[in-house]
């Protein structure tokens, strides 16, 4: 697609955790997510991406209550996915092909390529969230699979956490025989995370997921989308509750001059540096040692630190 990004890009992303539950487990009663073996915390990509969907929906929404065109969500609350594929085919004037075969497989084969190709530039077309990170269609009406050209990882607390089990109580209960009943809410004191970013041009050509949609995942993440921006409120602001009080601390962005790049991601990340804090209550106990190493860096790579 002619409007998709031709470079890649890697970057880090730093945001802190204060007193409250970043991404509650349903394996575990809801309890902060933890590495078993460091008690270090986590937060899954899938957590993350939900942030940046909301962001984006919430940006993008009009005075008619209805996102902009292009920047409508494939997953979003409410939704039945195999509706929307359903759209497409009657968007493109394709068969919809559901009642034609007894199992996924025969589905698969029972729709050309070139249908599935037209299907997915539709729903690329459409939908936001499909360009950035792709998604699984081959359900229902089967538009195939699709992968994204934006990849992020898990976010990992650079400290081992405390997590809390905090008793709580309500002074007016669900029938008469209740007049008090106690609950319960999970959170730690602190933490300070850090997950990386990978963002494909050669994905991006099949998405066309564009420069304007690079801005704005980057809004999404730290409220700004250049070092020439002003700060504006990012996905954390917007996602705030007594349950999730996150922020921003860090975006450092590696723009190659290349679609395929110019240095090994894992060797730029290496140049951020977060110390380790024995008890960390704040984003004061890390800021002054965070060390950002631009010396001697790769031709073709650029660095931005856009918070």
């Amino acid at each position: 697609m002619n409007n998709a990004i031709k470079n890649r890009y890697d970057f880090v992303y730093l945001f802190d955790c204060t007193d409250s539950n970043p991404n509650g487990d349903p394996d575990a009663a809801n309890a902060p997510r933890l590495d078993p073996q460091t008690m270090q915390g986590l937060v899954s990509d899938v957590a993350i991406k939900r942030k940046i969907r909301n962001y984006v929906y919430l940006a993008k929404l009009g005075q008619d209550g209805k996102p902009a065109e292009g920047y409508d969500l494939h997953v979003k609350h409410g939704t039945v996915l195999n509706d929307n594929i359903r759209a497409a085919c009657d968007g493109t004037r394709l068969p919809r092909r559901e009642d034609e075969a007894k199992s996924d497989k025969e589905k698969a084969k029972n729709r050309p390529p070139s249908e599935i190709a037209k299907l997915q530039a539709w729903l690329c077309k459409k939908f936001f969230d499909i360009r950035a990170f792709g998604a699984v269609l081959s359900t229902g009406p089967n538009a195939g699979q699709l992968r994204g050209p934006v990849q992020i990882s898990f976010a990992r607390s650079i400290d081992p956490v405390l997590s809390l089990d905090i008793s709580i109580t309500r002074i007016c209960g669900t029938d008469e025989q209740k007049a008090t009943e106690m609950g319960r809410k999970a959170a730690i004191p602190y933490g300070l995370y850090r997950c990386y970013g990978f963002v494909s041009a050669h994905l991006a050509q099949h998405t066309g997921f564009s420069e304007e949609d690079l801005k704005l995942l980057f809004r999404a993440l730290c409220g700004r989308a250049s070092e020439d921006e002003e700060f504006q409120p990012s996905m954390m602001d917007s996602d705030v509750s007594s349950a999730r009080r996150l922020a921003p601390r860090k975006l450092i962005v590696f723009k190659h001059n290349s679609m395929l790049g110019n240095a090994p991601a894992h060797k730029l990340f290496e140049r951020v540096v977060v110390p380790k804090v024995e008890v960390a209550r704040s984003f004061d106990d890390y800021k002054s040692g965070i060390t950002i190493d631009r010396s001697g860096l790769p031709r073709g790579v650029t660095l931005l630190e856009l918070l």
